[in-house]
């Protein structure tokens, strides 16, 4: 069955790879599946056709046959769980994989994306410049302790997994802040996440896109 994933027309970072699409290219190239891409435009993301795929109007969304699903995580382990590449065969490991999975997302990330929240969206506000040392010292002291359980090694838990694939991805979008460069094992460590043949591909793609002109009318 034909895989169809939904990315913008015209991604906001203009094809640097924060768009959320990247995540599930990177992983379907992981997993070395084709898929199809649906590009949708920021009005069209809120149009019913869009909202029956994903209820909250967001992209990425997944389509194999009659499954249809939304949110990164849900995709990269539904991917992950059903193709070899991303997931330890081990159970212990596998756990172990799924865990930091949701430590990208639930614990690194939200405070990563509160800081793109004080410095774009909120700008403006007479609160930005109070607030804004408070969140970055709350990314430093996440960075601290990943810093210190990764140590030396190249992955988080053994081999390249899942879980390595989200949380490279949610750490690149502090390079723009300058903060990943205070911390040179994670810097490292994204750099390696970078350097995968598979990333490379997913990230070429999605540039591909936002590089190329957007079609009349």
């Amino acid at each position: 069955m034909t895989i169809t994933i939904t990315a913008f027309e015209r991604s906001p970072d203009g094809g640097k790879g924060l768009a959320r699409d990247t995540r599930v290219r990177w992983a379907l190239e992981e997993a070395g599946l084709p898929y199809e891409v649906r590009l949708v435009s920021f009005h069209a993301m809120k149009e019913p056709a869009h909202l029956a795929l994903h209820p909250f109007g967001q992209i990425p969304t997944y389509e194999e046959g009659g499954l249809v699903l939304f949110e990164t995580g849900s995709i990269v382990l539904h991917i992950a769980e059903r193709h070899p590449g991303l997931l330890p065969a081990d159970a212990d490991a596998r756990a172990r994989a799924i865990t930091w999975m949701f430590a990208a997302l639930n614990t690194v990330e939200p405070p990563i994306l509160e800081l793109v929240t004080v410095k774009f969206m909120e700008g403006d506000k007479p609160w930005k410049d109070e607030r804004l040392p408070l969140v970055q010292d709350r990314i430093r002291a996440r960075l601290t302790l990943l810093a210190t359980r990764l140590g030396d090694a190249d992955w988080l838990d053994g081999g390249f997994s899942a879980g390595d694939l989200l949380m490279v991805s949610v750490l690149l979008r502090l390079r723009p802040s300058g903060l990943l460069n205070e911390f040179p094992s994670l810097a490292a460590y994204v750099a390696r996440g970078e350097a995968r043949p598979a990333y490379q591909r997913a990230f070429a793609a999605q540039l591909a896109i936002n590089a190329a002109p957007l079609p009349a009318g």
